[in-house]
């Protein structure tokens, strides 16, 4: 299958250039015998790529809070507080309105009702991003479903009605959109689960691009397992490969796309820990394998991985250039010393977005390569995988 999908890709990569060939079948009048046709440039595409470049600015990444009400509500419970539309306002408030934060940040996802709320004095949380040039996202996906026919696995749905939703999202202030699904190596990962996985997402992008959204691709290949790094690749580049082919299937402009890929890691479960070079190792060869130059950002999730952790293997892949901008997407590795921070109390407010400024600006140094973990706490050394979660 691996070898199969990578066969198409190469088929394929004249698309990463601008065009795909296409020739005629014998007997059709419609066309000339050979046709050139290029890669839609469609009424936003300039502001796509001019988008997907401040995205992936040096030094900054992005924030990611778009956790659903349900998932936004565990973070709330494990402060003790009830999980009600005051208190998430609150809590993203506290995140959204850091002084300084935009020096780190680039981009902010947010959750569709963050998209349309205000702070508590009547101020569009869209607007305090903006103030800090930080781009407004939004996630557009629908969740997770069991998926028939597979090895126990899921597929992410949201499709339709999403060129409405996107429209609405792009007037409200959205620029750039995030679309998540999943891939199980213990589950195997099955064809249909990978095929169904890569169509998802290249049908969700081309659907973002039209609506001038820049769409985030996101296949996250989780933790859960006992596999060595190895297997981990072989998945990895497996799925990518998928990904890209129908991408270019789906006419979708790669310098107007972001990538939101897992780290290249053994399983959770794995008996050997690897060490962040090796991390770098593996993820940068899937990456140069499988990853256009033409796309201009990857932002790593981090996936369960302790807040040190995630910045220590960022810092280790951008040691030397890359011919994208290498950088994060991070949401518990941002966020977990915040809310351990807040406590949900006002006079912690302070205290809390300096704990979010700190680690925006570990994470910066680490995508400029300049990340010394000296003097990190032992709360940031915590991980935070948990085996099955859901979001």
């Amino acid at each position: 299958m691996a070898c199969a999908s990578f066969v198409k890709l190469q088929a394929l990569s004249s698309s990463w250039i601008g065009e795909q060939s296409f020739n005629q079948r014998p007997g059709s009048a419609c066309h000339s015998p050979t046709r050139r046709v290029s890669v839609r440039a469609g009424s936003y595409t300039d502001e796509l790529v001019k988008t997907a470049k401040s995205i992936a600015s040096p030094g900054r990444g992005i924030l990611a809070i778009d956790e659903s009400n349900a998932t936004c509500g565990k973070r709330l419970a494990s402060i003790g507080l009830d999980n009600t539309e005051l208190n998430r306002q609150a809590y993203r408030q506290l995140l959204l309105t850091t002084p300084g934060l935009g020096e780190y940040i680039s981009g902010a996802i947010l959750f569709e009702e963050t998209l349309y709320q205000s702070t508590t004095d009547g101020k569009k949380f869209v607007a305090c991003l903006r103030d800090e040039n930080i781009v407004p996202g939004i996630k557009v996906d629908k969740g997770l479903v069991p998926l028939p026919g597979s090895n126990n696995e899921s597929w992410c749905q949201g499709l339709d009605g999403l060129a409405s939703r996107s429209a609405e999202y792009y007037k409200q202030g959205a620029r750039f959109a995030k679309w998540r699904t999943v891939v199980s190596i213990p589950c195997g990962p099955s064809a249909l689960a990978v095929k169904e996985a890569a169509w998802g997402l290249a049908r969700y992008a081309s659907i973002s691009q039209d609506n001038g959204l820049v769409p985030i691709v996101e296949p996250e290949i989780l933790l859960d397992g006992d596999h060595p790094i190895e297997r981990t690749l072989e998945v990895a580049e497996r799925v990518w490969a998928e990904v890209f082919y129908y991408l270019a299937e789906n006419n979708v402009t790669f310098e107007g796309i972001l990538l939101k890929p897992s780290m290249v890691t053994p399983g959770a479960e794995h008996k050997e820990k690897a060490s962040p070079d090796t991390i770098a190792k593996y993820t940068l060869r899937m990456l140069q394998r499988r990853v256009p130059p033409a796309v201009p950002g990857i932002m790593f999730l981090s996936g369960g991985q302790s807040e040190a952790e995630a910045t220590l293997n960022l810092n280790a892949m951008n040691q030397s250039p890359n011919p994208w901008h290498v950088s994060f997407s991070y949401a518990r590795a941002l966020q977990n010393t915040v809310l351990k921070t807040w406590q949900g109390l006002p006079e912690n407010i302070e205290a809390a977005q300096k704990a979010l400024l700190v680690r925006a600006m570990a994470n910066s140094l680490a995508q400029l390569g300049r990340y010394s973990a000296d003097g990190e706490s032992e709360e940031s050394k915590k991980g935070m995988f948990v085996k099955g979660y859901t979001y």
